[in-house]
């Protein structure tokens, strides 16, 4: 965790219900922990892993913050997003000349898809009863 004398810059990021708050601080050891764990440890596939750590990647700055992201809500993948979305808005803040990669690899987007409520009458959002014709 950061204390009072360190400057971090925090952000939020969504993706369906999962609602991710990271926070970076300058550090010249690499450091990603996610709700107080090793990212690697939180995250078990290296797809994940990838994908919350492409907004360094992409803008050249792995290696030079703590990332710590608290996340919860909806599954994996999604906070994953989520994350990724967070770390995206916090390193604009740092710098905004980030923009033009960040967007070019389609970091800044909020993913708007959510679950479809049930409609009355359907089993699901759109699945209807099955039909029996006697």
């Amino acid at each position: 965790m950061a204390t009072k004398t360190e400057k971090y810059i925090e952000a939020v990021g969504r993706r369906k219900s999962a609602t991710a708050r990271v926070r970076i601080t300058p550090s010249d050891k690499a450091e990603f922990i996610v709700n107080e764990m090793p990212a690697n440890e939180y995250f078990k596939t290296a797809i994940l892993n990838s994908r919350i750590r492409q907004p360094l990647e992409v803008t050249e700055t792995m290696g030079k913050y703590k990332v710590s992201a608290k996340v919860n809500g909806s599954g994996v993948s999604s906070q994953a997003d989520a994350i990724a979305l967070g770390l995206s808005r916090a390193l604009l803040k740092v710098n905004e000349e980030y923009r033009t990669e960040l967007r070019s690899a389609d970091l800044l987007k909020r993913d708007p898809r959510i679950k479809e409520r049930k409609k009355p009458g359907l089993v699901k959002a759109r699945k209807s009863p099955q039909w029996s014709k006697r």
